[in-house]
């Protein structure tokens, strides 16, 4: 069984940074794609940016890209988010796809069958 922890999200000001983090278990594949989404009140699930863990490559939405940058270590992805905004509020949510599959640009919901339950990040002054 497969389990997601997002964890780092909070409240700050427009203009702060939030640094969000992604550990898993219960993996086999040694590589494999994490998506990051997020869900902004009255708003469909958005794609936000992934990476190929254990791998290098990476892609960000445009409506993130030049404020937040995804990242890796041995153990956990990452989403730096800096120059937040209002209407990046939202809870933010981790996956992975069911078949350890990696990723080679922008990704959609049904791409992934594991989620974690997400971690909730408000913007406002």
């Amino acid at each position: 069984q497969v389990h997601l922890v997002e964890s780092g999200g909070g409240s700050v000001e427009p203009g702060g940074s939030l640094r969000l983090s992604c550990t898993a278990s219960g993996i086999t594949y040694r590589r494999y794609c994490v998506g990051w989404f997020r869900q902004s009140p009255g708003k469909e699930r958005e794609w936000i940016a992934n990476i190929n863990f254990g791998g290098s490559m990476s892609y960000i939405s445009d409506s993130v890209k030049g404020r937040f940058t995804i990242s890796q270590d041995p153990s956990t992805v990452f989403l730096q988010m800096n120059n937040l905004k209002s209407d990046d509020t939202g809870i933010y949510y981790c996956a992975v796809p069911s078949d350890g599959a990696w990723c080679f640009g922008p990704t959609r919901e049904t791409d992934f069958g594991d989620w974690g339950q997400g971690t909730q990040v408000t913007v406002s002054s």
